[in-house]
């Protein structure tokens, strides 16, 4: 198996959790390819959102977008994409792209990030701080999950995610991801997605590895954050320990790691 490329991983170390409380605030003006467009622009917690019918439809004349089972869609000759409001992401090309404080749907428009937008569509962002203007320019063709993932590195990563957190909220499965992703980059495990989670020192470090569940389909919701923790959504920081404390009588980690931060039943350590 290749090596995980992290570029897409330390992109996102910034992303915090997603946040309950949002201020809207004025946006500065918008241009697509020279044209400055109204797209309803908004600021939440610093993330300028638009909408995502004049976005798709100015950078894809020919796209259709459309509502479809309580959902934004919008279809091209190179794209699919889907964004539901109150979703932590969108989905196009059989990617999945993080979005912390979620799709938006207001006065009857569904709003999401820019830069999300324009990575969805292979378009590229630049934000004048100045003046807070946002001009977003058109790329090549909008990249598959074929372009972005390695299919082992998906199969894996979704597989230990839904093994250890099949009940779990989806920032709990992006955080126990995290752990995978963030032990690659660590010096003292191994650096592939596949060689952490069969790490066989001390009897294996994880306990689906163990008793074989690791071999189960995943959730789709696992899969989803498992694309998620690969294009860099981060919920855990640097965390490189999970555990269960109610469900284990092993509190070694407790006691000899720090605390990050707790999500459903499992707490994080660093």
């Amino acid at each position: 198996m290749r090596r995980f490329p992290l570029r897409r991983f330390f992109a996102g170390l910034g992303l915090a959790l997603a946040l309950t409380v949002t201020t809207a605030l004025g946006a500065g003006p918008l241009s697509i390819d020279g044209q400055e467009v109204d797209a309803a622009a908004t600021v939440r917690n610093n993330t300028t959102y638009v909408s995502l019918r004049t976005v798709v439809e100015t950078l894809r004349p020919d796209a259709a977008v459309f509502w479809s089972s309580g959902q934004a869609a919008a279809e091209g000759g190179d794209f699919s994409l889907t964004a539901r409001p109150g979703a932590l992401y969108l989905e196009v090309n059989g990617r999945a792209l993080y979005i912390p404080q979620g799709v938006l749907l207001e006065n009857g428009r569904t709003l999401a990030p820019v830069r999300v937008l324009a990575d969805a569509l292979g378009a590229s962002v630049d934000w004048d701080s100045a003046t807070g203007a946002v001009t977003v320019t058109s790329g090549d063709a909008a990249p598959t999950a074929a372009d972005v993932y390695d299919a082992d590195d998906v199969y894996w990563l979704s597989r230990i995610i839904s093994a250890e957190s099949r009940g779990e909220p989806l920032l709990g499965k992006i955080a126990v991801g995290n752990v995978i992703l963030n032990r690659v980059a660590h010096a003292d495990f191994p650096d592939t997605i596949y060689g952490v989670i069969f790490d066989a020192r001390w009897g294996g470090q994880f306990e689906p590895v163990r008793n074989g569940t690791i071999h189960q389909a995943p959730t789709a919701e696992s899969v989803i954050a498992a694309k998620l923790v690969l294009e860099g959504a981060q919920t855990a920081g640097d965390s490189l320990y999970f555990l269960a404390p109610a469900l284990t009588a092993n509190h070694w980690t407790m006691e000899n790691r720090d605390y990050v931060t707790t999500i459903g039943v499992h707490q994080f350590y660093r």
